[in-house]
């Protein structure tokens, strides 16, 4: 297959693309470039185990007690620390339904961060585009300060 490229009545036709990853012909109909369908999948798998680990939380808690409700004291917590809680409880035995409902909120919180790190290694890896990569880079700086140290 070969890059996309205008046949002689016009219209595109698909291969990789000059990033190396995989191009459809829906793709290339559609005018989607190869980094948004990796961003769409990295978020899309990412809201979907989210949703999983919080269902799974929330029912175990349901069975378990009768009722949703869940007692969190996050207060003055980064994320860093409320996922390091939770793994301390786990390896000390208690596991149970908020370890879920936590992974799920996690996951939830990551989701966008892991997708800016996907974009910057792919524009700076793949697409070779220096002035993504740092604007890139520093939508990342800051997502790491808000999440992790703050």
């Amino acid at each position: 297959m070969s890059d996309p490229v205008a046949d002689s009545a016009g219209a595109a036709k698909a291969g990789p693309a000059p990033s190396g990853l995989p191009v459809t012909e829906e793709d290339v109909a559609r005018g989607h470039h190869p980094l948004e369908t990796a961003v769409g999948y990295i978020l899309q798998i990412g809201v979907l185990l989210s949703v999983t680990l919080l269902g799974i939380g929330l029912i175990w808690r349901r069975l378990a007690t009768g009722h949703f409700s869940f007692d969190y004291s996050i207060q003055g917590m980064n994320l860093f620390e409320f996922i390091a809680d939770d793994l301390r409880r786990t390896l000390a035995g208690a596991f149970r339904p908020r370890l879920f409902v936590s992974l799920g909120i996690a996951v939830l919180m990551l989701t966008p961060y892991v997708r800016v790190l996907a974009s910057m290694i792919l524009f700076a890896a793949v697409e070779r585009n220096v002035k993504y990569t740092l604007f890139t880079g520093f939508v990342l700086a800051v997502l790491t300060y808000t999440l992790f140290l703050r």
